[in-house]
């Protein structure tokens, strides 16, 4: 097979801090997570054929972007400024597949770093948050 079609991927937040997870409404984009490894370099003058070394270094989570059709009214939105808002770190989820026996979901703990609105003359209204990942971010089948 060449590749999946992603409609229907989810993104949701933990509500209460015990692993009660809602959706958030209206999610037209989800990006990451972006995970990213540090190269240390260890280049010395006996390196061979003078070709730079290195050796693997600290890992990043990286970060996850959600495009929304924004709705101030809606009460996943407004959650989301709440989020922003508080010093704790939440968890959240990124389900593929959902409903599906491929079904996978991204379990991590995040702070929202941006949020970002667009009001365009013709156009509909539209929010982009940033979410950084703080550790390791878990891809797990739940299908």
């Amino acid at each position: 097979m060449a590749g999946r079609d992603a409609f229907g991927t989810q993104f949701k937040r933990d509500t209460n801090g015990s692993g009660s997870f809602a959706v958030i409404a209206n999610v037209s984009d989800i990006s990451g997570p972006s995970r990213s490894r540090e190269a240390i370099e260890v280049t010395a003058h006996d390196s061979p054929n003078k070709y730079r070394e290195f050796v693997k270094g600290v890992k990043d989570g990286g970060e996850v972007e959600i495009t929304i059709n924004y709705d101030p009214t809606a009460t996943s939105h407004t959650a989301l400024d709440g989020d922003f808002e508080e010093d704790d770190l939440r968890d959240y989820q990124v389900v593929i597949l959902p409903g599906t026996d491929d079904e996978h979901t991204w379990d991590f703990s995040a702070l929202i770093t941006s949020v970002g609105e667009e009001y365009p003359t013709e156009d509909k209204m539209e929010r982009t948050v940033t979410f950084k990942i703080s550790g390791k971010p878990e891809l797990t089948p739940t299908g």
